[in-house]
């Protein structure tokens, strides 16, 4: 298996990533883009934070730390990627404001057109080969195909087939994180993660990310006086990260059978795979706060 995930590891990425964004697109109507209208401040203030305060952290940390290369392009990439596909199902469950949540990751989506390599460019210049270029029009292209296509189809099959298209979100999102799975397994048996190596600074490092996302997403909102479920729906789309389009990302910029990266391919993996593994407890708590708020309420 190991031999096989090293020859389609793009193709399983590509994949997965045009299932989850098929899938979610089939839960989204153009009615929801209203709510960007119907509340501009905290869809500004979640919009700001998706493309500046992320990649700012991201950047603290890799002033403030001697970070390994993988690990500075992991976090490099799960900064500049929007929010994840199931920030909005996760705040519907938080009790958040599930319309500004779905405004934020329709609109930062459609934006992460141009802003991926640029904020990649911006933050891993330093962390690959001198003679490395920064694919932009490849990466913009495979955003457009893999991203922003499947979703606009999706929300397509839910206008011409909305008894369909419930099934289908469902089905394309469970074999979505199915080949999420395979991708981990097959880098395992790859030998491409590697825990030693990785070591457990590296594993704090990527841990502090994701919890400093997680208080800063309590702390804005809340200072500049928003409502809880605004503040949960901001909180979600910060933290929550389109771990699929950084899989993709990481697959087509540094490949596990290229040979002059493979230090770098096997922890900017291991990096976007921790986080993945991660905020998924994180966005639990933030449910359970959710749910908690609101029945006090």
């Amino acid at each position: 298996m190991g031999e096989l995930y090293l020859r389609f590891e793009y193709h399983l990425a590509f994949v997965q990533l045009v299932l989850a964004m098929a899938g979610m697109g089939a839960t989204l109507r153009l009615s929801d883009f209203a709510a960007v209208a119907a509340a501009p401040a905290a869809f500004l203030l979640g919009f700001a934070m998706q493309l500046l305060m992320v990649p700012g952290v991201a950047a603290l940390a890799m002033f403030v730390f001697s970070l390994d290369p993988g690990v500075a392009v992991g976090l490099a990439i799960i900064a500049a990627v929007p929010g994840g596909t199931t920030s909005n199902i996760y705040t519907f469950f938080a009790r958040g404001n599930i319309a500004l949540s779905i405004a934020i990751t329709a609109v930062t989506s459609l934006v992460c057109l141009a802003s991926v390599p640029i904020i990649l460019d911006f933050l891993i210049s330093d962390y690959v080969p001198s003679d490395f270029a920064m694919p932009r029009a490849r990466i913009a292209m495979e955003v457009l195909v893999t991203l922003l296509i499947p979703l606009a189809a999706g929300m397509l099959l839910l206008h011409s087939l909305p008894s369909f298209a419930d099934l289908f979100s469902r089905w394309a999102i469970r074999i979505s994180l199915a080949i999420i799975v395979l991708i981990a397994l097959g880098a395992a048996m790859s030998g491409r993660l590697d825990w030693q190596t990785f070591g457990l600074q590296n594993l704090a490092i990527v841990a502090g990310f994701v919890v400093v996302l997680l208080l800063l997403g309590f702390l804005l909102p809340g200072i500049l006086g928003f409502s809880n479920p605004d503040v949960i729906a901001i909180n979600m789309e910060v933290v929550v990260r389109n771990v699929n389009l950084g899989l993709l990302i990481k697959a087509s910029l540094f490949p596990a059978t290229a040979m002059a990266l493979q230090g770098i391919a096997g922890n900017a993996l291991f990096t976007i795979l921790m986080y993945a593994s991660m905020m998924i407890p994180l966005a639990l708590v933030l449910i359970v706060y959710g749910r908690r708020k609101s029945a006090s309420t």
